[in-house]
């Protein structure tokens, strides 16, 4: 498989041309030396495209490094300082970038949020969080209630939560998931009547607007939040295309 062939491979459930009002540039945004040609042997996953996260994709032999925050959002911008950098560690190391930003948020059942309310085992899911005229999140109802304690402990395998705002009904029945940096569909979750919203970043303005429309709200962090699709994907490429893969954990504590 080459690089062409395997952004072929994530895009066919990826679907990148559902998503143009996306600002990020999805698939892929360096190549390799021979993108036509050159096999694929192996892919490093992570959340952020970084100096780091290519330096650890070299160093682990990958030839690609997927991930979900990419270099390029859309905008022109000068290769200078941080961001030279950055694309020099990928040249230095024939590595190519390949990254999915809303696509894999909103990916069913591969991306972010029905990865998230997988794991609470959420039903009647229905879209949830709009943006720019994307359906991005989930909404639905948990199987039997939950407290708050219990579902964060859940949907973040044993991490602990950025914050946990209690404000709402002691056993919760629905929800509503919006990874990353969603705090203001918080508004959508309270006009929907939902029990409990789950972002991954909660801002300090709407603090006061929780706690007096008595809703739930768990920031689990951006960067929690947004590890499952990524490694949803790594784990379906490994079982349906044999190519080694390798998560890079680089958490930002945010």
């Amino acid at each position: 498989m080459t690089l062409y062939e395997l952004d072929e491979y994530f895009n066919s459930f990826l679907k990148k041309e559902n998503y143009s009002n996306d600002i990020a540039l999805n698939g892929i945004q360096i190549q390799n030396s021979n993108p036509d040609s050159k096999k694929i042997k192996k892919v490093a996953f992570a959340v952020d495209a970084s100096e780091e996260t290519a330096r650890l994709a070299a160093e682990c032999k990958a030839d690609v490094l997927f991930t979900h925050h990419g270099l390029f959002w859309g905008g022109c911008e000068t290769i200078t300082k941080n961001h030279y950098t950055r694309i020099k560690t990928f040249f230095d190391n024939d590595l190519a970038l390949i990254s999915y930003h809303i696509p894999l948020d909103a990916n069913n059942p591969n991306g972010n949020n029905y990865g998230l309310a997988s794991r609470i085992a959420l039903t009647k899911i229905k879209p949830f969080a709009t943006w720019r005229g994307m359906d991005i999140g989930v909404k639905g109802t948990l199987k039997k209630a939950m407290s708050i304690d219990e579902i964060a402990e859940k949907v973040l395998c044993g991490e602990k939560p950025m914050h946990v705002l209690n404000f709402g009904k002691k056993d919760i029945k629905t929800v509503g998931i919006c990874s990353g940096g969603a705090a203001d569909d918080v508004e959508e979750a309270v006009k929907e009547g939902l029990d409990l919203f789950i972002t991954g970043e909660m801002n300090h303005e709407l603090y006061h607007f929780i706690k007096e429309s008595k809703i739930n709200v768990i920031a689990g962090g951006h960067y929690q939040t947004e590890t499952v699709g990524v490694q949803l994907v790594m784990q379906k490429l490994a079982k349906e295309k044999k190519i080694e893969v390798e998560f890079i954990d680089c958490p930002t504590q945010m």
